[in-house]
């Protein structure tokens, strides 16, 4: 039996979609029948990787670079990428930084680095897309979280303070854009095993309170998989949510 494509004739924009969580979002999209366009800030080659995989696939998708901080970047990339397939119908503002650093020892520059990659990317990327949103008659916007904005966590306060922003972004665009049949939610990973392989890059910390109670980390394909429903037909009357994949390790 051929796999449902019940986002087919749908456009999706990921960004930060060259590796790790992002890759698996913009690649379960692409299963889902949507043609993807994979955003990364400088990482051509594994974001190219990423389109080459949803391509062989028998997906469409293509590549576009673009700091998402800078607002005349964030134009540029959404007016070419509505371009490319001719419409836009979902975001998933899923690029961020990882940073750990005391509180006494973030300088202001630090702070706002951090704050600007996830808040502030997120903010200049729905403003962005919103006109290609609306036109299309509703759409999609799905907001990458984080678990320490919920449990709180040391030496990330510049993180934590961004990722508990995007929920408060969250919830006051699903309550602007409703009429406009837009809706907008919030998935907030919990232990994922992801790898970082960048060079210079700080080793994993190990996990602050243990594996959850499912005894495992997640797989970024759990998170790509609530992503995709978000998007979807089945979810037209859900906004303005949090949802929590983690495995029990953050229970409400």
């Amino acid at each position: 039996m051929e796999e449902e494509k019940e986002l087919a004739g749908k456009v999706a924009l990921v960004t930060g979609g060259a590796r790790n969580i992002g890759r698996a979002i913009a690649k379960e999209l692409a299963r889902g029948g949507a043609a993807v366009l994979v955003n990364a800030r400088s990482s051509r080659i594994e974001a190219e990787k990423t389109v080459a995989d949803i391509r062989a696939a028998g997906g469409r998708a293509a590549v576009l670079l673009a700091d998402v901080t800078d607002p005349a970047a964030v134009a540029a990339m959404v007016a070419a990428g509505a371009k490319e397939f001719a419409r836009l119908d979902i975001l998933v503002n899923n690029a961020a930084v990882r940073a750990e650093t005391a509180f006494a020892d973030i300088a202001f520059e630090e702070w706002r680095r951090v704050l600007a990659s996830i808040l502030d990317a997120s903010f200049l990327c729905a403003q962005a897309c919103l006109p290609h949103l609306s036109r299309a008659g509703g759409g999609s916007i799905v907001n990458i979280g984080g678990l320490t904005a919920h449990t709180g966590a040391s030496g990330r306060a510049h993180v934590v303070t961004a990722k508990a922003g995007v929920v408060g972004l969250t919830r006051a665009l699903a309550h602007e854009l409703a009429p406009r049949a837009i809706t907008v939610n919030c998935v907030v990973p919990g232990t994922i095993d992801t790898a970082r392989g960048l060079p210079g890059a700080p080793e994993r910390p190990p996990p602050r309170q243990g594996l959850p109670p499912l005894g495992r980390r997640g797989t970024p394909e759990e998170v790509a998989a609530a992503v995709r429903f978000l998007c979807g037909p089945g979810a037209r009357y859900i906004t303005g949510e949090t949802l929590h994949v983690n495995g029990g390790g953050y229970m409400r």
